[in-house]
């Protein structure tokens, strides 16, 4: 197989005119036998003339000149270890992180035992709607808890900007499970909500096929040590504790689960302070992100619109966006009774008719309001708990057009009042510089929500180099842990802890 990049497909071209673009740029009369589209992005730059832009691998019935051939290289998985493991390892969440920890232990016949402290994806989305329709929050189960983790009620974003063979295997793994195989070479390849749910069931029931077991609704409580050396977990559920013999135990909780972040930390796990982002989610209607960046082109046959903004305030602090969701919806994502979260959450089809992003502001440790690890938490916290005092005690978000957030109205308090004041002065900073890149960004009318505040974890559980925690035996990992930013890297966490437990095996 041949590898050519550059090459371009107007918008209103076929991918069936692949073969004779590169037959063109080459000057060739040789034939395409077969090709694949390695990646796919779109050049918007200049809106007079889109073009969606490929790097192809394809085959010839000649030899081509002065062309190098290439030849993928497909993930390794690590050697099973000759030696038996004594206890089964454990998985606790069953976000990205967890479930391709729980994946590749499976693949290899160490039948891990998953436990998850929410519902499965079917009974967790009632929940979900129970909390949107009528605010009813279960603290169990919820947008942060349950099968699939946090990104289940998101966008389903797969891009990233880490390097690694094990990225192509996650995508890989989330097509067999039912994923577009679009994502393998889209340069933003997303899944969305909807079909998200259906690829979970999926990748739980081909662990339950290769010998794991599933436990839901079972949240850990502690962890039982001897001589700096897991040996065992406490687990909690509606029929009482127990306790469960295990020497490797997968911690990947998801930024979410404070209670039992505190249970580690009490227990003498190590951890530090970490920075993280607090803002708003804003939105627009989708048709004038469209506009803004495809000009005269935005009613043609495009996919909606997409846009990342980042600024540097004069204070030094960043102001950028995030998790940007074309034709989605914000919604509420708290986890935590007398707290109010947003977050954003669309479709495959991405067809809403409103844009949504978080607006970010940079939380420095400095920010926090003692030295103590967990001091970002109770930051996140205070500003959670009085969003939903602003909201009248109840789970819907505060929110207010851009116009009267900028002014600072009485009507804009509720917002204004849910964050801290640095935040606000970096966003009324910020807005300006993105709408020269993005024009109308800073529409009078634009809806802000408030409090976005887990867009990563303000802690991060010390790992040595082998992906251990100070007690041997416990693997931390995932965005929970502070060693990800997204689907992609925690789930390549995930694969990389799976490893790292096996070759454990091997050197007992």
């Amino acid at each position: 197989m041949y590898r050519i990049h550059e090459i371009k497909l107007g918008i209103e071209e076929e991918k069936s005119a692949i073969p004779d673009k590169i037959k063109k740029k080459l000057k060739t009369q040789a034939e395409i036998i077969t090709y694949k589209i390695v990646k796919e992005s779109l050049d918007a730059r200049d809106k007079g003339d889109i073009t969606y832009v490929y790097t192809v691998d394809f085959s010839t019935n000649i030899e081509i000149p002065g062309l190098s051939k290439v030849e993928e290289i497909p993930y390794q998985y690590p050697a099973k270890a000759t030696k038996q493991m004594e206890r089964r390892p454990v998985v606790v969440g069953f976000g990205p992180c967890g479930m391709f920890a729980a994946l590749i232990l499976s693949e290899l016949g160490y039948a891990p035992i998953v436990l998850e402290r929410g519902k499965r994806v079917e009974d967790r989305a009632n929940d979900v709607e129970l909390l949107w329709n009528e605010g009813i929050l279960n603290e169990e189960s919820n947008v942060q808890f349950g099968e699939g983790g946090a990104g289940t009620f998101s966008d389903g974003k797969l891009t990233t900007g880490i390097k690694d063979i094990r990225v192509r295997k996650v995508l890989e793994e989330l097509v067999l499970a039912g994923a577009d195989e679009d994502i393998l070479y889209k340069q933003k390849p997303h899944i969305g909500t909807d079909e998200l749910r259906k690829i979970v069931k999926n990748i739980r029931q081909r662990i339950l096929e290769n010998g794991g077991e599933m436990q839901f609704s079972t949240r850990l409580d502690d962890v039982v040590i001897k001589g700096n050396k897991l040996i065992g977990i406490k687990v909690c559920d509606e029929n009482g504790c127990r306790e469960i013999d295990t020497e490797h135990l997968v911690l990947a909780i998801g930024h979410s689960a404070r209670d039992t972040i505190r249970s580690l930390h009490k227990a003498g796990l190590a951890m530090e302070q970490k920075p993280f982002s607090i803002g708003v989610r804003i939105e627009h209607p989708q048709q004038r992100i469209d506009q803004s960046q495809y000009g005269k082109n935005a009613n043609k046959n495009l996919p909606p619109a997409e846009y990342k903004l980042s600024h540097r305030c004069k204070d030094g602090r960043g102001v950028y966006t995030f998790c940007m969701c074309p034709g989605g919806e914000v919604i509420i994502a708290s986890s935590q009774e007398g707290g109010v979260v947003t977050n954003g959450m669309s479709n495959r089809t991405r067809s809403g008719k409103y844009a949504n992003s978080a607006v970010l502001v940079d939380v420095k440790t400095s920010d926090f309001e003692s030295e103590d690890p967990l001091a970002g938490i109770a930051f996140q916290e205070k500003y959670e708990t009085i969003a939903y005092q602003k909201a009248g005690e109840q789970y819907k978000a505060p929110q207010a057009t851009w116009s009267e957030f900028e002014r600072g109205a009485a009507s804009a308090l509720p917002v204004i009042e849910s964050l801290p004041d640095f935040a606000v002065n970096g966003i009324k900073e910020a807005m300006p510089y993105f709408a020269r890149r993005l024009k109308n960004f800073d529409d009078p009318g634009a809806r802000l929500y408030a409090v976005e505040s887990r867009s990563s974890s303000p802690v991060r559980i010390n790992r040595d180099e082998h992906f251990q925690s100070n007690i041997m035996g416990i693997y931390p990992g995932g965005e929970g842990a502070g060693y990800a930013g997204g689907i992609m890297s925690a789930a390549v966490d995930g694969i990389k802890i799976a490893e790292e437990i096996i070759k454990d095996v091997s050197r007992r």
